[in-house]
């Protein structure tokens, strides 16, 4: 077994208490976990409610208090069975509550796919530790060595054929001493960590239960709709409210900076009122255009950085060398990020207290914002957490937040401000625009050279530098452009590399296709030169994705031509995690359908199989539907797409027919999942349709050139 220490910092992670109901309550204030929701025992009547901590009641039921933000990840359901496997309980006895946000919590955040990898060890001595005081507490009272007792399934037995169940001990465990250290499992004697296990909520939510911010509503609450700038650069100059107020529900009409709130007694009434509104703008800054943003970029490409992210040997000299030099320029619009659940957040401030609750990936860094807002301290507003209907970054921010406590606070009422779809994109922060310039140089049939300048609206870096290939070329260099803009841009789901990706194993594949290698092997030989002769720095481990690589490649037959299939490779290292995938398309009576994806994964130890196999599902859907469809432009500041009418997702009929996932086995810790398989999904389909039209995508969205190919098929 392993062994962790629990004695550092103790008092700051660690509360133990007698519940109401003579339970057991143990708190940890990095507990960043979540449990099901079962019934099979009866409820206890008494629950001690604190922000951070695990209960467990005299018939053994079990609740885990959930911190970390729900947003379709799956946390809810992975996050306690790692608090259970080591709690050494009955799965069936488990139940799961959402904190509030606390400052209790040390990472309150859905960002990054980090929530299991952030609170793996966390999770499981938060498990361990309760356990040991169970067995302390029993073994004190049958007067034996603690050492002498073993559990299983929230009971504890004996040498001697005694047994107790958790729920019968818990009120004794409470008044236990905290053990210095707790022994932690072995990964090969886990039952509960690597089974699969459904989404907890997953009844409440096909029963339409109210569990998302949509759903959160109180008693007397007024709904607001807001209507802002309609470009990028314009300022609001006047506006007349007239008819807004005279629409049946409407309440106030309130001006806030440049935004007009409508407050009525229905979302319905508010979203009248909204259109009701005559606004006047004027222009404050530029307003922009996507075909100035496509020239300047491109420009930017060709620019010399003074600091380049960078710099190994000479690549200049390399390529004025070099018997062969590659080069290729991809690129990829703005995307806004279409959650299903627009965006909303409810707010009520009053001179006493400041009541939040609502959606939102960051709850810690939006109540600092709205704190220094309104000008109050942070201990005066508390924070409740709703499950989200999709965030993809889009909810880190929390500007919606903001303009809830803003609305209320001017209101004197409590508010539920809600997005409509038109709102939700055309005010929104995107993904943005980037370009890429690859260039490689070969010297005797050698790659010698290798150069990438990224260029990004609002970015400061747009590449990965110790990303693959880095360490396998003896002259690299990496350079990266920001192009200013008044256009909001922020993390779109697996940031950077959700199109970097995608520009670089097209390029990669290009590259080996000019030189007359199998993509694959190519690969793999770079990965060789990276183990067995490295140039340079690189921040990724090349035998994993080597594994990765060789386990795609076999689950896929790479090496057997299907008749009719086409197939494109591609393998990305994000969030901690090596995917490897390959995608085959066939032409079906005239039009490119992708048949199926294989996709291997090295993701460390693997929690729950079910909900990482649909993570891993839903980021390549996502990433090819983005690739052959996502496309957000702007003409004089204004977003051209307000609505799924002109703005094109990808549909199930268009979604792969089959994708297979497969994991390579490890005891690894836990890397992400969330969002590793998208960045490479792009550049596998483009890899495949070149295979099938021998012709290469180097502009998303791909399905502006596909209509041209498939009229001459």
């Amino acid at each position: 077994m392993s062994l962790i220490e629990t004695k550092q910092n103790r008092r700051s992670f660690i509360k133990v208490a007698t519940a109401t109901g003579g339970g057991f309550v143990l708190g940890f204030n990095w507990l960043a976990s979540c449990t099901p929701d079962k019934t099979i025992k009866e409820i206890p009547s008494e629950w001690v409610d604190i922000n951070a901590f695990l209960k467990i009641a005299e018939n053994g039921l079990v609740t885990i208090m959930s911190p970390n933000p729900e947003i379709g990840q799956n946390v809810k359901t992975a996050m306690p069975m790692i608090v259970a496997e080591e709690l050494d309980v009955n799965w069936e006895d488990v139940m799961v509550e959402q904190a509030p946000l606390s400052k209790d919590f040390s990472r309150q955040v859905a960002g990054g796919s980090q929530s299991i990898r952030s609170s793996w060890k966390g999770l499981r001595t938060a498990g361990a530790t309760a356990r040991q005081m169970l067995v302390n507490a029993a073994a004190e009272q049958w007067k034996m060595n603690a050492s002498d007792c073993t559990t299983s399934m929230g009971v504890i037995s004996n040498a001697n054929g005694e047994k107790i169940t958790y729920g019968e001990i818990a009120s004794m465990a409470a008044l236990q001493a905290v053990p210095e250290d707790v022994k932690l499992k072995e990964p090969k004697n886990f039952t509960i960590i690597g089974t699969g296990r459904g989404n907890v909520d997953i009844d409440k939510i096909i029963t339409g239960k109210p569990l998302f911010g949509l759903d959160y509503k109180v008693e007397g609450m007024k709904y607001a709709v807001a209507l802002r700038p309609p470009a990028f650069g314009q300022k609001l100059k006047s506006f007349d409210d007239t008819e807004a107020r005279n629409i049946n529900g409407v309440s106030d009409v309130i001006r806030y900076g440049d935004k007009i709130a409508v407050l009525a007694n229905s979302t319905w009434a508010a979203m009248k009122g909204q259109k009701a509104l005559i606004a006047e703008w004027e222009e404050g800054e530029k307003l922009e255009n996507s075909m100035d943003h496509d020239h300047d970029l491109h420009a930017l490409l060709y620019k010399k950085s003074d600091e380049p992210r960078s710099n190994d040997g000479n690549v200049e000299k390399a390529f004025t060398e070099a018997d062969k030099v590659i080069e290729k320029v991809y690129e990829a619009p703005f995307l806004p990020h279409n959650t299903l659940e627009p965006q909303n957040f409810f707010a009520d401030v009053t001179p006493e207290h400041v009541r939040l609750a609502g959606p939102i990936q960051t709850p810690a860094g939006t109540r600092s914002r709205i704190a220094k807002l309104l000008d109050r301290n942070e201990d005066d507003i508390s924070l409740e957490l709703t499950r989200m209907g999709g965030g993809f970054g889009r909810r880190l921010y929390g500007d919606f937040a903001l303009d809830a406590a803003e609305i209320s606070s001017l209101a004197g009422v409590p508010v539920k401000l809600v997005y409509s779809r038109e709102d939700d994109m055309t005010a929104g922060i995107y993904r943005p625009a980037s370009k890429y310039r690859f260039k490689v140089g070969f010297k005797n049939g050698k790659l010698t050279a290798y150069h990438l300048v990224g260029a990004g609206v609002n970015t400061g870096n747009v590449t990965r530098e110790k990303n693959f290939p880095a360490g396998s070329v003896p002259n690299y260099k990496v350079e990266s452009h920001k192009l200013e803009s008044n256009i909001t841009i922020g993390a779109w789901r697996a940031p950077i590399t959700n199109f970097l990706a995608c520009a670089e194993q097209s390029f990669v594949d290009e590259v080996a296709y000019e030189i007359g290698m199998d993509p694959v092997q190519f690969r793999l030989d770079l990965l060789d030169e990276v183990i067995n002769n490295p140039h340079g720095e690189f921040g990724y481990e090349p035998e994993k994705m080597k594994g990765v690589i060789k386990l795609a490649a076999e689950k896929s037959n790479w090496n057997h031509n299907e008749e009719g299939v086409f197939k494109g490779f591609s393998a990305y290292y994000s969030h901690n995690t090596y995917v490897a995938e390959v995608a085959k398309v066939r032409l079906v009576e005239g039009q490119l359908k992708i048949e199926k994806v294989d996709c291997a994964v090295d993701c460390g130890i693997l929690v729950n199989p079910l909900g990482a196999i649909n993570q891993i599902q839903g980021g390549i859907i996502d990433g090819m539907g983005h690739a052959l469809y996502g496309d957000l432009t702007f003409k004089d500041g204004k977003p051209q797409s307000s609505n799924f009418n002109n703005y094109r997702l990808i549909r199930m009929i268009e979604s792969p027919e089959q994708i297979d996932v497969h994991f390579v086995e490890s005891d690894n810790d836990p890397t992400g999942l969330g969002e590793p398989s998208l960045p490479p999904a792009g550049g596998a389909l483009a890899n495949a349709l070149f295979a099938a039209t021998n012709i290469r995508f180097y502009r998303q969205p791909f399905a502006k050139q596909l209509v041209e190919i498939e009229k001459n098929i």
